[in-house]
């Protein structure tokens, strides 16, 4: 799991960037949710209702009309590349790592991570090597050390315990969608932080990802209170994950 949620996934990712565009690498990202669904229902049987279908589909389709910047005849003139395939590698290891999150151990969340970690770093190490031994390395400026903290606090640390939790509360095949945020969420933050314009596809796809999240958690009760889904059995049990 540490190889296939932390190293193998993003090792793929920014081996992609090398090789493809950013159209293609957001696009083809939108291949997650579904494989995780397909496996939540292989391994799990986990039931896939029609609200939470729907509510994929719409998410997906705000994400493609951020990648094409609303104009879908982009899609007539993506090409094909190694870097593709590295991205669609990358998407099948995290849906494994995600559907793995399952049944992991019943310790808390930050000693798992922990373990993941060890995992990673050993299996992140020979990649490293190679990278100076090509001469791809170089030392960070102070810019750079800045956004190296931010990565390890902020999405490799604060995220990826999130994202277990959230796993753990309501299912991969749930939790799935909410990646399909990320592109909306990422045009947003560049409008706020770097002063990028903001556009009428923006604010549309940004809705769709909430929309289609929103239907995949509430399902036929869209108009009923939404309760923490906190379980008290397993509290009574003495269950201490997460």
């Amino acid at each position: 799991m540490g190889f296939a949620g932390f190293t193998g996934f993003s090792a793929l990712f920014y081996l992609a960037a090398y090789k493809t565009t950013a159209v293609n690498i957001t696009l083809l990202q939108t291949s997650m949710p579904p494989m995780v669904l397909l496996g939540a229902f292989l391994f799990y049987k986990e039931e896939v209702t029609g609200w939470r279908l729907a509510g994929m589909l719409l998410a997906l389709a705000g994400m493609v009309l951020i990648a094409t910047r609303g104009d879908m005849q982009i899609l007539a003139t993506m090409n094909f590349n190694i870097g593709d395939i590295a991205i669609i590698a990358a998407c099948i290891l995290y849906a494994g790592y995600t559907l793995s999150l399952r049944s992991r151990p019943a310790i808390p969340a930050l000693q798992f991570f922990f373990g993941l970690s060890l995992s990673a770093l050993a299996s992140a190490l020979p990649l490293a090597i190679g990278e100076i031994a090509a001469g791809y390395a170089y030392w960070p400026s102070v810019t750079g050390w800045w956004v190296l903290l931010f990565v390890a606090f902020g999405p490799t640390l604060t995220a990826q315990l999130a994202y277990m939790r959230g796993v753990d509360l309501i299912g991969p095949s749930r939790a799935s969608l909410f990646p399909c945020l990320v592109p909306a969420l990422g045009a947003l933050c560049a409008v706020l932080m770097l002063g990028e314009s903001f556009h009428l596809y923006h604010g549309i796809a940004l809705g769709m990802g909430l929309t289609g999240v929103y239907l995949g958690q509430a399902g036929p009760g869209l108009f009923r209170p939404i309760r923490w889904p906190f379980n008290m059995t397993r509290l009574e049990k003495g269950n201490n994950r997460g």
